[in-house]
């Protein structure tokens, strides 16, 4: 058990938290959720002793040990993959180091055997001798091959960074263990194996994602930061959303009731205050009106920005044709005969593993990127907005944010353009702030601002929920939802994709497409496996 004991933590005059009290019990996942900005990593860090509270302290019960996903990529460059795993319990890596010093002594003494003796006992102890093998079924159930685990942290890719830091946190069964955005960078396989072993994870785990599907798939009890208080909900994100939500609609109703009580006892008051026959009753009255109290109803800090896409034109039969489009990449052919037709009620996701030929291929839709060869055409009722997974470009510039909005609306008023920049959180003098010093999640507002400012009836998006908090991806997901156009997405999202796609497209390596009219669930759930393998061998033979 991990707790809490009247953590106060101030930034300047600002506490971030505020005599906050909680216990984290065993066998429980715990979903810390909270607006950006509320502090939930700031609060994985005081659990784990990376930060100082300001007042208060934290308690584990004595023996156990607590571990964490590592932020810093860059912290293990110079160790192999392995024994970064094995880092994550610390005590057992040292006692290898210090038994692999002793045996490696060429004068070794009475003393040294006695000292090796009681290393090779807590070591066994440890379960030491099994250490090596279950780091490597933790990596590799992580999609880190075997041929890996011998390399350098320095000679592998970013997200392989990640999956064996993620491993190192998971290793040697933690009695506490503490998550900050596990599932960033993470395939959809390392996901569902991630989240399997959550299921079946005995211990504590206190996790923060922005993905709605992994903490309704992995979570007991949600906890909940607002107004610098942390509030414990029993079940999963969703039960926490409709238990929130249903707690503010009672606290409502029963204010309505008061109101309307204290409305009937003023009038009563005020009528017969000055009747002698009835002076009794009106004292009476009057002490049960100061008994009332209404509930005082915070507003949640969270905001949720309003996202409409209105096309301005209805979009014919005639869409989309993609004929034979080809293109190759520093070497590697990432689309190869890729073609499809794309119908009026389409919203289709493209998932897999295979980001640089999705991206690819809405660059060369978008009139970003010239294909190698093949074509592709536009119906003319079709009016197209794109948004980039890298936006860097986009906002290369020293506009303010008005005057960046601006050149993509039809009518130039600023009290027009500031209205769609209301809608997502940018208010007041938000608007003359410069765009190149938007943080990642802003940018992402602005662009899906730049979206619903266009009017377009074809909505193309390379990952629009990455950078964004989970209020911003409800609105999204619901804005998706409603849209009367249509929409080409891709998104790490998994209740992103299931709730919007009503078409999965997956490009699979070597550049072949399959392409199924089904929900993303279904589509998991498919045969979908073997026909990839058997696309993947087909790719294979051909090139």
């Amino acid at each position: 058990m991990i707790s809490a004991n009247n953590v106060t933590l101030r930034i300047g005059k600002k506490a971030l938290f505020e005599d906050v009290n909680i216990k984290f019990t065993e066998g429980n996942c715990y979903g810390l959720i909270g607006a950006n900005g509320a502090g939930k990593s700031t609060f994985l860090k005081i659990l784990s002793g990376q930060l100082e509270p300001t007042k208060g302290d934290i308690v584990i019960t004595p023996g156990q040990r607590l571990s964490f996903l590592q932020q810093d990529h860059f912290k293990y460059d110079e160790f192999m993959v392995l024994d970064t795993v094995i880092m994550g319990n610390k005590r057992l890596y040292e006692i290898m180091k210090e038994k692999d010093a002793i045996y490696a002594k060429e004068d070794f003494t009475e003393e040294d055997g006695i000292k090796a003796s009681e290393l090779e006992g807590e070591f066994a102890t440890m379960n030491g001798w099994e250490a090596e093998s279950d780091a490597a079924t933790l990596l590799n159930g992580l999609g880190i091959e075997t041929d890996l685990h011998y390399k350098y942290m320095k000679d592998l890719k970013g997200s392989e960074k990640v999956k064996v830091l993620l491993a190192q946190a998971l290793f040697g069964n933690p009695d506490i263990l503490l998550l900050d955005e596990p599932t960033n960078h993470l395939d959809l396989d390392a996901i569902a194996w991630l989240e399997e072993f959550l299921i079946n994870f005995d211990n504590t785990v206190i996790v923060v994602s922005h993905d709605r599907y992994f903490l309704n798939k992995v979570c007991t009890q949600i906890a909940d930061i607002d107004y610098a208080k942390i509030q414990l909900y029993a079940g999963n994100y969703d039960f926490w959303y409709e238990s929130s939500q249903l707690i503010v609609k009672q606290m409502k109703e029963a204010n309505k009731k008061k109101e309307e009580k204290i409305k009937e006892l003023q009038e009563f008051i005020q009528r017969f205050s000055a009747n002698a026959s009835k002076s009794k009753q009106a004292t009476s009255r009057k002490r049960a009106l100061e008994k009332i109290e209404l509930d005082d109803i915070k507003p949640s800090s969270r905001k949720y920005p309003y996202i409409d896409f209105r096309p301005a034109r209805e979009i014919g039969n005639e869409v989309l044709t993609v004929e034979n489009i080809s293109k190759t990449i520093d070497g590697v052919k990432v689309l190869d005969n890729v073609s499809f037709i794309v119908n009026h009620d389409d919203k289709i996701a493209f998932v897999g593993a295979n980001e640089l030929a999705t991206t690819t291929l809405f660059k060369i839709l978008a009139g970003e990127m010239e294909p190698d060869s093949g074509s592709y055409k536009w119906g003319i009722t079709t009016s197209m907005s794109y948004f980039p997974k890298d936006n860097t470009q986009e906002f290369d510039c020293d506009d303010t944010i008005v005057d960046w909005l601006t050149q993509y609306s039809p009518e130039k008023d600023v009290t027009y353009v500031r209205g769609f920049l209301g809608r997502m959180l940018f208010a007041g003098d938000d608007g003359v702030k410069k765009v190149k010093v938007l943080s990642g999640g802003e940018k992402v507002r602005c662009l899906l601002s730049k979206m619903m400012i266009s009017a377009s009836n074809v909505l193309i998006l390379d990952e629009p929920t990455n950078h964004l908090d989970m209020e911003s991806i409800t609105a999204l997901n619901n804005g998706l939802i409603k849209f009367g156009g249509v929409a080409l997405f891709t998104s790490h999202d998994h209740q992103f994709v299931q709730t919007t796609a009503n078409r999965i497209m997956e490009i699979v390596p070597g550049g072949a497409l399959i392409d199924k009219i089904t929900t993303y669930d279904e589509y998991l759930a498919s045969d979908v496996m073997a026909r990839k393998r058997q696309v993947y061998t087909m790719a294979e033979e051909d090139n």
